[in-house]
């Protein structure tokens, strides 16, 4: 199955989405070995020291994803993220915090993981990050801050969000709202959606550009260790 993998990217133009759908399909030497020799521009990292750089929001700890930063080649790769409806229940000043478990917090763990980069394919360094999101019964917390918070870019551009997959707020498919916004920028409002989901073909706001990548994990793995998924924000910056 790795070898088929690999054969896949060695010999296909990948697109950002599809390398990391590649990507999250092997382990990280051999895809490092692989695209090592192959796509300059592209790192394959297990950020084991993330933490450490200097404007990142503490807590954002190291996970057994890899992080593929886009490939400045790719035809996708200049279009900035779609913006999106802020919807009614934005709360600005959230905490800043890299996970956004608690006590109280029920449902399936998710790590959300990636890049914002500008649409010239530069890391972007201290961009906010602003999270909120449905609880596990699809309600929202309005009285208090549970299940939103923000935080801020390492100097690699990036970014990890611990979590809950929502649940399904009426009338709205599966999704989790952010606000993106680069130092000295305006904010992006966008929304964030998971593929495969019944009710994205019936949602009249779902955009398909910005569905998140999920990993394929068994039902053990997903109870043990949540779901993970990928994301990379593309920013317009003046």
């Amino acid at each position: 199955m790795e070898c088929m993998i690999l054969d896949t990217m060695a010999n296909t133009t990948l697109t950002r989405r599809r390398l990391h759908h590649l990507a999250l399909s092997v382990p990280a030497p051999l895809a490092l070995t692989l695209l090592g020799g192959r796509m300059a521009g592209v790192t394959l990292a297990q950020s084991a020291d993330a933490t450490a750089t200097s404007g990142a929001t503490p807590g954002v700890a190291a996970t057994p994803v890899l992080a593929p930063t886009p490939a400045c080649s790719d035809d996708d790769d200049d279009e900035a993220t779609l913006e999106q409806t802020e919807g009614p229940y934005f709360t600005p000043n959230s905490p800043e915090r890299a996970s956004l478990l608690e006590p109280g917090v029920e449902g399936t763990k998710l790590v959300v993981t990636g890049y914002v980069y500008s649409t010239d394919c530069q890391p972007i360094e201290g961009a906010l990050l602003d999270f909120w999101q449905a609880d596990n019964d699809g309600e929202y917390d309005n009285a208090g801050y549970t299940l939103r918070g923000h935080q801020f870019t390492d100097k690699d551009g990036r970014y990890e969000l611990t979590t809950i997959v929502p649940g399904l707020y009426p009338g709205r498919t599966r999704h989790i709202h952010v606000k993106v916004q680069a130092p000295n920028q305006p904010a992006l409002t966008t929304q964030l959606y998971f593929p495969d989901e019944p009710s994205n073909d019936s949602d009249g706001i779902f955009d398909p550009s910005l569905v998140m990548d999920l990993q394929e994990r068994d039902d053990e793995a997903e109870r043990e260790e949540g779901a993970l998924g990928f994301f990379t924000y593309v920013l317009e910056v003046a």
